[in-house]
C-alpha cells in the first residue's frame, strides 16, 4: 500500500513516524522545501510516552517528486489549508485512491470531497496528543483511539486494511458507521479545550484546575451540545462535559495545537471549532455567547502578534 501524510505538523509527524513502522511505502509531504530536506537529512524524531526512537522517512515537497498514484493520501494540514492541500495532491489520486481527513473542526470533509468527490473521502478523529518540537520532532503526549469511517456508513474492504495496518503500527484504530456524529463528539471536545489553552497558555490538564477555566469550559461546551441537538445530532458521550474533562486529565501534559499555534504566531483554526460552532447556532437562531466571546478573543490575538506588549 502506498501511503501520503499531507502536512509535517505535529500529528503529521506523529502519524508518519509510526506508519513508518510497517513495510508499506509511506511519504510526508511538506510544501516548504528547505524543511523539507531538513527532515530527509535528519529523518522524524519522537519522544513521551511512547519512548525516545528516530526513522528516517521519504518526505518531498511537491507531489511530482512522489509521482505514482497513492492508495490512501492522509490530510493533516491545518483547516485554513485544506482545499490548496487537496488541489496540489490530485496527481496522486488515482479512481481508487482514498482521502482520509485526520483534522480537527468541522468542513474539511466537505471541502475535501468538493476538490476529490465524496466517494473517494474517509472522515477520521484521533485523540492522540502530540506537540511539535521542531522540524520532524514531536513529543507524543497522549495515547487514544483513532476512529474513521465514510459518511454514507459503508465500511468496504479498504477500510479494515487501513484499520488493520494502524493497528500493527501501534496507532489504536476502529471503523465507525456514524463518522458524523464522530466529528462532532470531537468538534466538542476541542470546542472546550483549545480556545482556552490558546488564551490561558495553559496546559490541557490545568484547564480544569482553576474554577475560572472550568467555568468557562463548561459553558462553551453547553452551548456546543444544545447546537448538536438542535441538528439531532446524536454525540457519541452520554456525558459530553465529563468526557471533556477527562481528555483533560488524559493529555494533561499536551500543549494543544491552537496553543502552539498562538506561541508560534500562526494563525489558528478557530473558526473550524469554535467560531463553526457560532456559525452553526446562528443559523438555528441559538445564542452563543461563551463560543462568540472565545471565538473573537482568538482571532483578536491573530491579528495582534506584531503589538503585544513586552516588559
Amino acid at each position: 500500500m502506498k501511503i501520503t501524510i499531507v502536512g509535517p505538523g505535529a500529528m503529521g509527524c506523529l502519524l508518519a513516524c509510526f506508519l513508518s513502522k510497517s513495510k508499506e511505502e509511506i511519504w510526508l509531504l511538506d510544501k516548504n522545501p528547505e524543511r523539507a530536506q531538513k527532515i530527509k537529512e535528519q529523518g522524524l524524531k519522537i519522544e513521551g510516552i511512547s519512548g525516545s526512537w528516530q526513522v528516517k522517512v521519504n518526505i518531498a515537497a511537491q507531489a511530482k517528486e512522489i509521482a505514482q498514484p497513492q492508495d490512501l493520501v492522509i490530510i493533516a494540514v491545518k483547516s485554513y489549508d485544506t482545499k490548496n492541500a487537496v488541489k496540489d495532491i490530485k496527481s496522486l489520486l488515482s479512481e481508487t485512491s482514498l482521502v482520509l481527513s485526520l483534522q480537527n473542526g468541522l468542513g474539511n470533509i466537505e471541502i475535501i470531497s468538493e476538490v476529490v468527490g465524496q466517494e473517494r473521502v474517509l472522515g477520521g478523529i484521533t485523540n492522540q496528543g502530540a506537540t511539535l518540537l521542531g522540524p520532524g520532532w514531536v513529543r507524543h503526549a497522549g495515547k487514544a483511539e483513532t476512529v474513521i469511517g465514510r459518511l454514507d456508513g459503508r465500511l468496504p474492504v479498504e477500510l479494515r486494511f487501513i484499520r488493520e495496518l494502524f493497528n500493527q503500527c501501534g496507532l489504536e484504530t476502529r471503523l465507525s458507521k456514524d463518522i458524523k456524529s464522530l466529528l462532532w463528539s470531537k468538534l466538542i471536545i476541542n470546542v472546550g479545550i483549545n480556545a482556552l489553552t490558546a488564551l490561558t497558555h495553559l496546559h490541557n490538564g490545568k484547564l480544569i484546575e482553576f474554577a475560572g477555566t472550568r467555568k468557562i469550559l463548561e459553558e462553551a461546551v453547553n452551548e456546543a451540545v444544545r447546537v448538536a441537538k438542535k441538528k439531532r445530532i446524536k454525540l457519541i458521550y452520554d456525558d459530553p462535559l465529563s468526557k471533556v474533562e477527562a481528555v483533560c486529565e488524559a493529555t494533561a501534559a499536551n500543549v494543544s495545537s491552537m496553543l502552539q499555534d498562538v506561541l508560534r504566531r500562526k494563525p489558528t483554526e478557530i473558526d473550524f471549532i469554535n467560531g463553526a460552532i457560532v456559525r452553526q447556532a446562528q443559523a438555528l437562531n441559538l445564542p452563543t455567547p461563551v463560543n462568540s466571546v472565545l471565538t473573537n478573543l482568538v482571532k483578536t490575538i491573530e491579528a495582534s502578534y506584531n503589538l503585544r506588549v513586552n516588559l
